[in-house]
């Protein structure tokens, strides 16, 4: 996206997007947003109301920027729970590579920074909330195993596939994307999808 064609507010998500991915956590301020964006600090608090508003909107923004609904389609549109949840794992560790800066940095941030924390746990419970659409569509096919409810399901598939164990399978154990997907997959249906 050309920096000419961006309105005020979207120079302001961008800049905020790219902070937050070189400060890796060590906290991004609305004069350095200010001064990086070309504008003034009051300008900053006319488009968004606070910081937090501020990087919730930032996150959001990457998503808008990433085309998530449109790489959301293969599991909303799938025509069974397994389906849905194979699908949804797969744009989840395709994705993951794409927000790990600014997620790292939230999530760095998040103890000492209340507005971070706060726009952390907006894109966690949205993470969730697709998590739970794949469980209920599981369910809804009466293909969720017996042991599980719905709500302990989307529990355990959320804690599953949650950043920092991606972190510490692809960073640290060396997993590729591809086998992540795949072992990620392999061990939710062995969880969640009724054996017959």
């Amino acid at each position: 996206m050309s920096r000419e064609k961006l309105t005020t507010s979207e120079r302001i998500l961008e800049t905020t997007v790219l902070l937050l991915e070189q400060h890796q956590g060590r906290g991004v301020r609305m004069s350095d947003i200010a001064r990086q964006s070309r504008v003034s600090r009051q300008a900053i608090y006319l488009h968004f109301a606070s910081r937090t508003e501020l990087l919730c909107a930032a996150t959001r923004f990457l998503d808008s920027r990433l085309e998530l609904d449109k790489r959301l389609e293969p599991s909303r549109l799938a025509t069974s729970g397994v389906s849905r949840l194979e699908n949804y794992i797969a744009f989840w560790g395709h994705y993951i590579p794409e927000i790990y800066g600014v997620a790292k940095a939230l999530m760095l941030a998040e103890a000492t920074d209340e507005a971070a924390a706060t726009a952390w746990e907006d894109r966690c419970n949205a993470m969730r909330e697709g998590c739970q659409a794949a469980i209920c569509a599981l369910a809804k096919d009466n293909h969720l195993a017996e042991e599980w409810t719905v709500d302990t399901a989307t529990d355990a598939l959320w804690t599953q596939l949650l950043i920092p164990n991606w972190e510490s399978l692809t960073q640290q154990c060396g997993w590729s994307t591809e086998r992540y997907i795949e072992r990620m997959t392999a061990i939710a249906k062995a969880s969640f999808v009724r054996q017959n």
